[in-house]
């Protein structure tokens, strides 16, 4: 089987779900016919029927209203959003209903809802609407899982997970992503999981570590090959999944090389990677050699001019200049 595009293999996880697990269904906006607005439906409704791929009306908070209902009845529902910015239509269903519900039952109830949304930029001309982060937002409700794959193979393997999971999953998914070549990766089996909580050894190094997740990936690993010309060699984690996430694989990490970057796409200001920083400062002080350091968009929307959008998100140069720096210290 040649090697799957990221869009591909989320297809391909959620076709085989569906055909092992009777219980598992997808709907959303024009997710049966057009295939959404990625295409990453496409062939479902016909091969599983209206009943289980439902083309959904334009309404985020009915959608995942009506996922939280079809869960308690013993659905396991995939709700598509577009863009993650159209998540926060349905915030009071996602935060104060899915959420919470284990927890308010004292666990007789479960809600295992896959929402499954796109995110981020890259692609330019998306701007302030279509190309935000929302992990941030959400990490911080109590009894959501948050994925964030950068290949091919962790999406399908993630998603798979999430499928079999009894907890409800925020599963992000990067558009800039959805295609890109080196995301690619050779079909796993339709078997393949990946865990929750474990991150995932892009490279080793020696000098600085650099924990990151989605599109940064690939940009901190340009970075990286770039300096080990000049004998710098940055060891990149990508977390994988943020909530949870392997504080472990980190804490291994900086004990061996004493300097950390913690890389993402969202803004910098209370984006998710002042929290691993925190984390850090807490439990890895004694093994620091220099401070911790962060890599993140400006404090600002992203915007429709394409230069505008390269110089407010990081880049592969970004990380250079602060894998510099800190391996200076």
């Amino acid at each position: 089987m040649p090697e799957m595009s990221i869009v591909e293999a989320i297809r391909t996880a959620m076709e085989f779900e569906m055909a092992r697990d009777e219980r598992v269904m997808v709907l959303g906006e024009d997710v049966g016919g057009s295939g959404g607005v990625f295409r990453a439906t496409d062939g479902l409704q016909a091969r599983f029927g209206k009943g289980r791929v439902v083309d959904a009306p334009l309404s985020e908070s009915g959608i995942i209203g009506s996922a939280v209902g079809l869960a308690i009845a013993g659905m396991v529902p995939i709700a598509e959003i577009q863009f993650v910015g159209f998540t926060h239509n349905a915030f009071n269903q996602i935060v104060e209903q899915l959420a919470r519900l284990r927890y308010r039952s004292w666990g007789t109830m479960s809600a295992p809802v896959v929402i499954r949304t796109a995110y981020g930029g890259y692609l330019q001309g998306g701007a302030p609407y279509h190309s935000q982060c929302g992990e941030s937002i959400f990490a911080h409700c109590p009894g959501l899982r948050i994925v964030i794959p950068s290949t091919a193979m962790d999406a399908n393997g993630l998603l798979r997970t999430a499928l079999r999971s009894e907890d409800p999953v925020l599963f992000l998914e990067h558009k800039h992503l959805y295609r890109q070549p080196y995301a690619k990766s050779a079909y796993p089996g339709p078997d393949y999981t990946v865990p929750f909580g474990r991150a995932r050894v892009v490279r080793e190094g020696h000098d600085v570590t650099i924990v990151t997740y989605g599109a940064l990936v690939q940009r901190s690993y340009l970075a990286a090959q770039e300096l080990a010309e000049e004998g710098i060699e940055a060891e990149i984690l990508d977390l994988r999944t943020v909530m949870p996430f392997d504080m472990d694989a980190v804490a291994r990490s900086v004990k061996k090389t004493g300097r950390v970057i913690i890389a993402h796409e969202d803004t910098l200001t209370c984006g998710f990677g002042a929290e691993i920083a925190a984390r850090v400062a807490d439990q890895c002080f004694m093994d620091l050699d220099a401070p911790v350091k962060r890599v993140a968009a400006l404090d600002v929307y992203c915007a429709y001019a394409p230069t505008s959008e390269e110089y407010l998100l990081p880049q592969k140069d970004s990380m250079v200049r602060a894998i510099r720096e800190i391996a200076a210290y």
